[in-house]
């Protein structure tokens, strides 16, 4: 049987095919106005492509920007919000923090993006009272009601129910979701203690009022998918990456829609991760660069990284669910060179995507991008693009560089597209090492590894500006992320608000513990069986999130296997202590530690995709793979004739010195004078100094 991985990003939509007869690739535009229609295009393609029937296919996984979108441009749905009184301004004032401590000028965007306006922030008699969560004020449900209707006339159909200390006792949000749907029967309705049931009333509000802000949109996309593939003979199971490396049912993410958030970066890095393995590399720096953005995560010894609750911010907003801890900035082979009102020259973040994308498409840009200042340098063929599917105009990328770029700034065409390279290899850079040095981390024991369409042009520049050791090049670079997809399990979690000093913590705390493990993973199994994976191929672990006495947030500490006891209470906070110190360089062993929150993770591993290995070097010499030379310009300014290598035709031990350039169908590579590129066994390439 046959799977797919599906990746959309802002320009193209890769597609990997693992079936009976092998691995196959595919790229194609990314629809825009409704990414379904490309993504159903995408799955007839390469199934065409492999000669199977679409009825093969036995799972779609798939990596969506949807929900991501809608908050990067603001068109989420209206909504509405029914809190406790006097907290209807919780979301305006949010930790009273300012988002820059020196500057007089800044942005603040809880305030000017609300996720839901004031006027739709109704306040509700009711109070639970902490620490026991016992009702001091009952619900005012005729105060309910009242609100719907004026909601009803107002047209506001996407529900935010957010009550003070309702992690404790969630009864009064899940009574006014009753009455909600009484009133307002076709509502979207999102309870706090549904999406982030830990204490933090800022961020368990933002994260609800994220979960109805992007959730029509998304679940209407995701099930209006579904339902295309059906129409075209695709009747397998439809999977949806998640944030945190997961991937889960179309219903969970439509419900729960701020789980998919990071969808589409999540596939690179675990694509990264095992690309990083296959190559015998641990320490990893993956650069996923599309057509619109760079997504750059750091991979320490193989292990993806889970981002602090306090870093998970999604457009300013706060968003209390796990994520893969990456970067991501606007930087893309789409990205728009421009020079601003003082006459400063800038590459980024707004992009010119796929309509009507770069200059050279010829689709009406007349914009210089970086992928036109690459086709003026030589570096990009333009009747090589996508194996010649995409043919590209050159003239139109000299046109646009001189005009916009080269004249006004007094270049020559040549300097301005070089400019336009170095300004936006800086960009990346400087994102690296926010991901990298800033964090303790030392690029020069990893190696870069440059995917995504217009990845591997950048490699090794930004290896030399890392000082990382080599550069790892995937096996297809513009299809990394699609194959992440079909590299990842089954993964959902749970997580409840268990406050305890562990040091102080008697029989009955030990108990409320125990009593909270064993409901978490009664969730967790739930939804695990509902997916119909078997009780012996479920694997559900649960940790508990500590921190210090007073401490602003939680670090993640391993619990005791089986069930807590006064004798191995401790064991959770030595794990705390532990994880402080490698977090941060130090920890107060004697220090009182508590229990803030539990959290179940459950999951079920999948069959992996099997990249199969390339046949060994035969001793020919690689002018088998040669193609044809052209001038190509460097980054140190010399332009030089550069021989074309077909990268599938290179085998394994092959080694091509540079100047040079890889062709294959997804991406192209460079390899600038100075380096080599050594060809490993799956057909994957290191490329090093001479």
């Amino acid at each position: 049987m046959a799977r797919i991985g599906v990746d959309v990003g802002g320009t193209n939509t890769d597609l990997v095919l693992e079936c009976r007869k092998g691995v196959f690739y595919h790229k194609v535009p990314t629809t825009l106005k409704n990414q379904s229609i490309g993504v159903v295009e995408g799955v007839q393609g390469i199934c065409r492509m492999a000669g199977i029937d679409t009825a093969e296919v036995e799972m779609i996984v798939h990596g969506t920007t949807t929900a991501t979108n809608i908050t990067i441009e603001h068109n989420g749905a209206e909504c509405g919000m029914l809190t406790t009184e006097g907290f209807r301004d919780i979301l305006h004032i949010g930790r009273h923090k300012r988002p820059y401590n020196f500057s007089l000028h800044f942005d603040v965007p809880w305030q000017s993006q609300p996720l839901v306006k004031r006027r739709n922030r109704i306040a509700i008699r009711e109070r639970i009272l902490p620490p026991s969560g016992d009702v001091s004020v009952p619900l005012d449900e005729d105060a309910v009601r009242a609100a719907c209707a004026l909601f009803r006339k107002r047209g506001v159909s996407s529900i935010v129910i957010g009550f003070m200390f309702a992690f404790l006792n969630d009864a009064h949000e899940r009574r006014a979701r009753e009455i909600v749907l009484e009133e307002l029967p076709d509502a979207y309705v999102t309870l706090s203690s549904e999406v982030a049931n830990v204490m933090r009333e800022y961020e368990r509000f933002s994260t609800a009022a994220m979960n109805c802000y992007v959730g029509p949109k998304t679940a209407f996309y995701l099930r209006d998918l579904e339902s295309r593939l059906r129409g075209a003979g695709v009747a397998s199971k439809l999977r949806i990456m998640q944030s945190n490396g997961g991937v889960s049912t179309v219903d969970a993410c439509a419900r729960r829609p701020i789980r998919i958030l990071m969808s589409g970066p999540a596939g690179g890095v675990i694509g990264g991760a095992s690309e990083g393995q296959m190559a015998g590399v641990p320490n990893i720096i993956t650069v996923d660069i599309g057509g619109t953005s760079a997504d750059i995560s750091t991979i320490p010894g193989g292990t993806v990284k889970i981002m602090n609750p306090r870093d998970t911010y999604v457009s300013g907003h706060p968003v209390l669910t796990p994520m893969i801890d990456l970067v991501t900035i606007g930087a893309g082979g789409g990205s728009v060179a421009h020079i601003d009102a003082a006459g400063a020259f800038h590459v980024g973040p707004r992009s010119a995507g796929s309509e009507p994308g770069p200059a050279c498409y010829g689709r009406g840009g007349v914009e210089p991008t970086v992928t036109d200042a690459q086709i003026v340098l030589g570096r990009l063929d333009p009747d090589m693009a996508l194996g010649g599917d995409l043919r590209l105009d050159a003239d139109l990328s000299y046109k646009a560089i001189e005009e916009k770029i080269a004249r006004p700034l007094g270049m020559t065409v040549t300097e301005a597209a070089l400019g336009i390279i170095r300004i936006i290899n800086n960009n990346m850079a400087l994102a690296i090492r926010s991901n990298s040095v800033a964090r303790g981390i030392d690029p020069r024991d990893f190696s870069i590894m440059p995917f995504g369409g217009a990845g591997p042009l950048h490699g090794v520049a930004l290896a030399e500006a890392m000082a990382c050791k080599d550069v790892i090049v995937p096996v297809a670079p513009g299809i990394t992320a699609a194959v992440g997809l079909l590299k990842t399990d089954l993964q959902y979690e749970h997580t409840e608000a268990v406050i305890v000093e562990l040091g102080k913590a008697g029989p009955d705390r030990i108990a409320r513990i125990n009593a909270a493990v064993a409901s978490l993973r009664d969730r967790v199994q739930d939804e695990l069986d509902n997916d119909g994976i078997p009780r012996d191929q479920q694997r559900i672990a649960v940790v508990a999130e500590c921190r210090y006495h007073g401490q602003g947030f939680e670090l993640r500490a391993a619990m005791p296997e089986g069930a807590v006891t006064p004798d191995n209470i401790a064991t959770i906070a030595t794990s705390f202590h532990d994880r402080h110190k490698q977090d941060y360089g130090y920890s107060y062993p004697q220090a009182e530690v508590e229990l803030i929150t539990l959290r179940a993770i459950g999951s079920a591993s999948v069959r992996r995709i099997e990249i199969p290995r390339i046949a060994p070097a035969d001793g020919s010499g690689v002018d088998r793979a040669l193609m044809f030379t052209r001038p190509t310009t460097f980054d140190d300014g010399t332009t030089r004739d550069t021989p074309r290598y077909d990268r599938t035709k290179l085998l394994a031990g092959d080694r091509v010195e540079g100047p040079a350039i890889l062709h294959q169908h997804n991406a192209t590579t460079l390899i600038p004078p100075g380096y080599v590129a050594e060809t490993l066994d799956y057909g994957n390439t290191r490329i090093r100094a001479l």
